[in-house]
This record gives structure tokens, sequence and C-alpha cells, in this order.
């Protein structure tokens, strides 16, 4: 089955067409290295919980969103090689990362496949 890298990534209200073109030149870079499919999505309709949230998550504060993306990979083992590759390539050179998003409260984990359905 596939594999899922998970993220959750706090982001400036005003750093969002910033992210977003970020992700644009980051997608096609993955999938080069063999990802199937990119997906990062703009906190819309987030819930507050009195416990823990999105927001609670990743520490946000006072005008800042959440970012929820995920890349599916084919397998463990792509992902690993895939992601390495990645980082490598020079095409991330030209990322300003820093200016966009603190990574330091960025949440981001591999998940295995456990129900995949489509309609």
């Amino acid at each position: 089955m596939t594999y899922i890298d998970g993220y959750l990534i706090p982001v400036k209200e005003n750093n969002r067409e910033a992210y977003r073109a970020m992700a644009e030149l980051a997608a096609p870079i993955f999938i080069e290295h063999g990802a199937l499919h990119v997906a990062e999505c703009w906190g819309d309709d987030l819930m507050r919980g009195k416990h823990t949230d999105f927001f609670m998550a990743v520490k946000a504060e006072e005008g800042e969103n959440v970012v929820f993306s995920w890349i599916i990979w084919p397998d463990k083992e792509a992902r690993d090689k895939g992601n390495q590759a990645a980082m490598a390539d020079p095409g991330f050179e030209e990322m300003q990362v820093e200016d966009v998003f603190d990574g330091k409260r960025m949440i981001f984990s591999g998940f295995q496949t456990i129900v995949d359905r489509t309609a």
C-alpha cells in the first residue's frame, strides 16, 4: 500500500501567496523523485478546541493560519529514497523557506496506509 508523509505548518496569513508559490515549486520536485501526489491545503474552517486543535498543535501565533499537507508515495522505500533525493535537489536552493514559515513549529511524520478507498 501507499505511504503518506503528513505535515502541519504554521504560516502567517499575509504569507499565503508566498507559501503557495513555494509549494508550487516544491511539488514537482517531489513528484520527479517518486511521489505520486502532493497536496497543500490552506486552513479554512479550523475549529478551536479546549484541549487541542490544529492551531495548538503548531503553537500558531496571532495572525497565523495552519497549512495541512500530504505527499503520497508508492511505499516507504520510495518515500525514503525520494525524500533524500528531493532534499538534495538544487531546486530547493531557490526557496527561502525561513522567510515563509517557521520550520521549528512544523510537524511532519510518515504514515502507513491502512484503509484507502475511492468513490
